[in-house]
C-alpha cells in the first residue's frame, strides 16, 4: 500500500520558530533562522523515517481566507505572526523545492483546510 504524507508548513514553521524563542538561531546577517532550521529537520526526518511514496508540503496562502469572509472576527484575538517568521516562508519553499517535494498553496485557504479536504 502506498504512503502519503501531507505537511502543514505554517504549523511546523510556527512551532519551530517558537521552540527557540528565548535563544533564536541567527545567520551571519542576523536573520532569525529558527523556523527554517526546525522545518528542515522535521521534513528531513519525515522523508527519512516515513519514506513516503507521495509527499506534499502545504502552505497557508497569503491574504484573507474564506473563513475571514464568513466571520470577520476569525482569529481576530490572536497575536500577529512575527515578521521574522513570515520572512522565513520563501526559504522554506525553496528548501521544499530543492528536495523535490510538491508544494500546494491555494488562495483563500489555510494549509489545514487544504489538507483536510
Amino acid at each position: 500500500m502506498s504512503r502519503l504524507v501531507l505537511v502543514d508548513a505554517h504549523s511546523v514553521l510556527y512551532r519551530s520558530f517558537f521552540a527557540f524563542i528565548r535563544n533564536p538561531l541567527r545567520n551571519s546577517r542576523g536573520m532569525n533562522t529558527s523556523g527554517i532550521f526546525g522545518f528542515a529537520n522535521t521534513l528531513r526526518k519525515v522523508l527519512r523515517e516515513l519514506k513516503p511514496d507521495y509527499c506534499a508540503v502545504v502552505f497557508d496562502a497569503p491574504g484573507r481566507t474564506f473563513r475571514d469572509e464568513l466571520y470577520s472576527e476569525y482569529k481576530a484575538q490572536r497575536p500577529k505572526v512575527p515578521a521574522e517568521l513570515i520572512h522565513s516562508v520563501p526559504y522554506a519553499k525553496a528548501l521544499v523545492q530543492a528536495w523535490g517535494v510538491k508544494i500546494f498553496e491555494i488562495p483563500g485557504y489555510e494549509a489545514d483546510d487544504v489538507i483536510g479536504t
